[in-house]
């Protein structure tokens, strides 16, 4: 990761400082990132700068996650639109974390663009779109947009440690980190190790927050699971497997939000395996997951072929209907013979 200028530093300080009260705001269908950076802010926000703050999602958050938010602290746009407007109307500052576009702010874009507050980005993906915002740290090497924040929150005046960070702050940051590098599995530097070391030597109870993350599911994500390896998974000749959760199965299955967390690496173990897709159906589109084995670019083949984008190896997007493929039932036809093409032009970059 690169140096933090201090000019910027300096800036963010002030613009919290001045701050009354303060939206943050991160994308739609919040991962343990977005929740993990959100929340890590809001506890320094309340806690060490005695500013007023919610953090505002789109939508629900995981059944898995909520063991990091603090009471009160969540704004759902989805379920409270009205609240969540006059909120933002109302706030002095703006900060957007885990996103780099404010459209994946879904049903808050319009009163955030609408907001005369001055607006912060804190974002770790590509292509961020500074334009509409007055401040950005925009940093692709690192692991997270939690990781980000440990170190902008470390560089502020008065800070320098994650000791005079509050305890709600160092756990989310863990959480963030943990959950977007898949338990270090992928995306980790020496700045990632440095900042997990840092948060464990402060107290920070790794083991509770790896119960919490995932020894608390239901039975019907490892039924699911099952299912999705032995059933519904389909590997190309090229070594792209995908499979296709429809509407039928998410409701056999009764499969609520997070619930499938982490499937699209599972095809990752294969050796043949070079790039993994997922499709979960929504109202009138595929959400896309796409992962990727070094070399192979997730991020390409998200921008090429399903509306969306993210990291090199870690991308997302959506497959609609009837503008991308005529039906739901397409969607198989469609993956085989975009990603034929992809994976014929295209050779891996070691």
């Amino acid at each position: 990761m690169k140096q933090l200028p201090p000019d910027k530093i300096l800036r963010l300080d002030a613009l919290l400082r001045g701050a009354g009260s303060v939206a943050i705001i991160t994308h739609t269908h919040p991962d343990g990132d977005a929740l993990g950076s959100t929340t890590a802010l809001w506890y320094f926000l309340t806690l060490t700068l005695g500013r007023k703050a919610r953090i505002l999602v789109p939508d629900a958050v995981a059944s898995n996650l909520q063991f990091i938010v603090a009471e009160d602290s969540l704004l759902d746009v989805s379920a409270d639109p009205s609240g969540a407007a006059a909120f933002i109307g109302s706030a002095d500052l703006v900060v957007c974390l885990d996103l780099n576009v404010l459209s994946r702010t879904a049903g808050a874009e319009a009163s955030v663009r609408s907001s005369r507050a001055a607006k912060v980005l804190i974002d770790h993906h590509l292509s961020p779109a500074v334009e509409d915002f007055d401040l950005v740290f925009s940093e692709t090497e690192t692991s997270s947009a939690s990781e980000l924040l440990h170190y902008i929150l470390l560089a502020l005046p008065g800070i320098g440690t994650v000791d005079n960070l509050p305890e709600g702050t160092r756990r989310a940051l863990m959480v963030g980190m943990t959950t977007d590098t898949n338990n270090f599995a992928n995306s980790v530097f020496p700045t990632t190790l440095a900042m997990a070391s840092a948060l464990l030597a402060a107290g920070v109870d790794r083991d509770d927050i790896l119960a919490n993350l995932y020894n608390r599911y239901g039975e019907n994500r490892f039924r699911a699971m099952g299912a999705v390896l032995s059933e519904l998974m389909h590997i190309t000749s090229d070594g792209v497997a995908y499979f296709i959760m429809d509407s039928v199965f998410l409701r056999k299955f009764e499969i609520c939000e997070g619930d499938t967390e982490g499937f699209v690496n599972l095809p990752l173990g294969i050796d043949r395996v070079r790039i993994s897709i997922f499709l979960k159906e929504d109202d009138g589109y595929y959400r896309t997951s796409i992962r990727s084995k070094k070399g192979w670019s997730a991020n390409m083949l998200a921008r090429e072929h399903f509306n969306g984008g993210g990291h090199e190896c870690a991308a997302g997007g959506r497959l609609y209907w009837p503008e991308d493929i005529a039906g739901p039932e397409e969607a198989a036809g469609y993956i085989e013979t975009v990603t034929a093409r992809f994976m014929c032009n295209r050779k891996p970059e070691i």
